[in-house]
């Protein structure tokens, strides 16, 4: 039982503090977890990359696979409960309010002091799994512990989304795909 109201406790303090959506609250999770022993950083990236490949939004898929990991079903529904209750909350809140203050001169100032932090944190996220996908053993020198199935990957990922415009859900297959080949087969 003290476990579920852990659960519940943390991911509403995720849920709380994560301003900017399911990304901006990476590094929180990240942090959250690995100092509990929970999963270790590359546990938290798997759990990162099955969140986004599910259907779903990835903040309550990634509370609800850590919970699941943790105590089962009801660790999952802690989780999940836990990360989606202070943003329902707070969406009422501003719902029924937004409209009248959204054009002070404060509620501005908030909004415009909140997107640079909002990108910081996405941004944070983006180098902690590029550090960890790309780079997972560098020792010493970084050449050497260099992940090139994974860059290579990345790369066409990329180049298949910007230039041929491949749609995302169809990249997460292929990519999936190119992860069996490059690991498995080659």
């Amino acid at each position: 039982m003290r476990i579920l109201i852990e659960l519940y406790l943390i991911f509403a303090k995720i849920g709380l503090f994560t301003i900017g959506g399911g990304y901006a609250m990476i590094p929180l999770i990240t942090q959250e977890i690995t100092r509990r022993n929970w999963l270790s950083l590359e546990g938290v990236i798997d759990i990162i990359a099955i969140s986004e490949m599910t259907p779903g939004p990835f903040a309550i898929n990634s509370a609800t696979f850590i919970g699941v990991q943790q105590t089962g079903l009801l660790g999952g529904a802690a989780a999940t409960l836990g990360v989606i209750t202070p943003s329902f909350i707070i969406v009422v809140l501003i719902a029924r309010y937004f409209a009248k203050v959204k054009d002070h001169h404060i509620v501005q100032a908030v909004l415009s002091g909140l997107r640079p932090a909002v990108i910081g944190l996405i941004a944070s996220s983006a180098f902690m799994i590029i550090r960890n996908a790309f780079f997972p053993h560098a020792v010493g020198s970084w050449l050497h512990g260099i992940n090139w199935r994974s860059i290579a990957i990345f790369i066409i990922a990329l180049v298949s989304i910007f230039k041929f415009k491949i749609h995302p859900a169809l990249m997460i297959i292929l990519s999936a795909a190119l992860g069996i080949v490059f690991y498995v087969w080659i």
